[in-house]
């Protein structure tokens, strides 16, 4: 029996990787024979950049940036080899005019992470607020790689805490942000946009090409844009939504003028990603959304690796209806099903969808009425435990 193992994270418990050891280590105790397989998944948020660098047998780099709040914190980042990125993955890369020369310094692309600098996990519940947070430090990740000679840079923007348009991101990449008097507003946080009057400055033209893994199609303001749809789980009242969208409509005209782009970028599907980083991006870097689903899974070669399983085993936090259109696990396990694997889904949290595929099997690893603190502290053993059962020797 050859089993693939791949977990998402169990967001605010367990990561990718200690998912996979955890089902891992039970299979094996209960089946020495099995061949098992440990490919974590990485949908642009917490884990992206470790697991693609790891993958690809790239490097793991250190900086020391500004938190969501403001605080310092050390954040990684990857480089990886453009000759060990997967073919089809650096295709879609679409960086043009790529001769790779072994040996330069000036081959490999950089991979940031989103969630390490200005992550929604990076704060407790009662810090969370949009108008106080800020993507200064994922621009000052993007900054770090640069300055380590990438010749490229992918983003992965899951899990951010900020709806600021990526003007944090565009502060620390020398965009200035001016009050009526002149004096600079840094970092620009949707707390201080009433005093932005103009901007200043412009992306540096020796910035590296940046691509953006995006799979949410939201415009960045409406019904469906970056704040309507994101902002409650980042702590954004109710109450506060006419406001922050007409502040945002405000400062995102602003940055088109400043940088001679179209309006019109604020209606790209995409363009709302992570509290609206990806126009942000655009406009001011000439960044690119590329399908963050395909990229990965061509750069995890996870297709060759459904094939030639038996069984697959996948799961995150929590699998519903949603899970299943075309993201995380639920994409993986529609591709696996395709092909006639039968699929295990493990989920703290299950929500069966009302036609379930067949040969599509859920697990809820979280015991009836156990209180939410203590299922995410005592994860790994409930894991543990729901693999043991499912899978123990009849």
């Amino acid at each position: 029996m050859r089993v693939l193992l791949a977990f998402d994270k169990f967001k605010d418990s367990l990561t990718a990787p200690r998912a996979c050891a955890a089902a891992a280590a039970v299979l094996r105790e209960r089946h020495p024979t099995w061949t098992i397989e440990e490919c974590p998944l990485a949908d642009g948020g917490e884990g992206f950049a470790p697991i693609l660098t790891q993958t690809a047998g790239g490097t793991l780099h250190t900086a020391t940036v500004t938190g969501p709040r403001g605080e310092a914190i050390a954040a990684r980042f990857g480089l990886v080899p453009f000759a060990r990125i997967p073919a089809p993955a650096r295709a879609l890369l679409q960086i043009e005019n790529r001769e790779p020369q072994t040996g330069s310094s000036h081959d490999f692309l950089a991979l940031v992470e989103m969630a390490a600098a200005s992550g929604l996990d990076l704060l407790p519940p009662e810090q969370r607020d949009p108008w106080q947070t800020t993507t200064l430090g994922t621009g000052e990740l993007l900054r770090a790689a640069a300055a380590r000679g990438a010749a490229a840079i992918l983003l992965g923007v899951g899990g951010s805490a900020t709806n600021d348009l990526g003007l944090g991101a565009l502060n620390a990449l020398s965009l200035v942000f001016l009050d009526a008097s002149g004096g600079e507003i840094h970092p620009p946080i949707p707390a201080h946009w009433a005093q932005i009057h103009r901007l200043a400055g412009q992306v540096p033209a020796g910035l590296p090409p940046i691509r953006i893994a995006c799979d949410v199609t939201n415009p960045l303001l409406g019904p469906a844009g970056a704040a309507a749809v994101y902002g409650p789980q980042k702590g954004l009242r109710a109450a506060d939504l006419p406001r922050i969208e007409n502040e945002s409509a405000r400062l995102a005209l602003l940055l088109c003028t400043h940088l001679r782009q179209p309006d019109t970028l604020m209606d790209t599907p995409g363009a709302g990603a992570a509290g609206g980083i990806a126009f942000g991006l655009m406009a001011g870097a000439g960044a690119r959304l590329l399908p963050g689903l395909d990229l990965v899974a061509a750069w995890l070669d996870l297709d060759r690796r459904i094939a030639a399983a038996d069984l697959v085993i996948t799961g995150e936090g929590r699998f519903d209806e949603s899970s299943l259109s075309g993201k995380g696990p639920g994409a993986l396990a529609l591709r696996a099903l395709q092909l006639g694997k039968p699929v295990h889904v493990f989920a703290g949290q299950i929500s069966p969808p009302a036609a379930p595929p067949k040969d599509l099997h859920l697990h809820a690893i979280t015991p009836r009425g156990m209180p939410l603190a203590e299922a995410l502290r005592t994860a790994p053993v409930l894991l543990k435990a729901a693999v043991a059962a499912t899978f123990s020797p009849r």
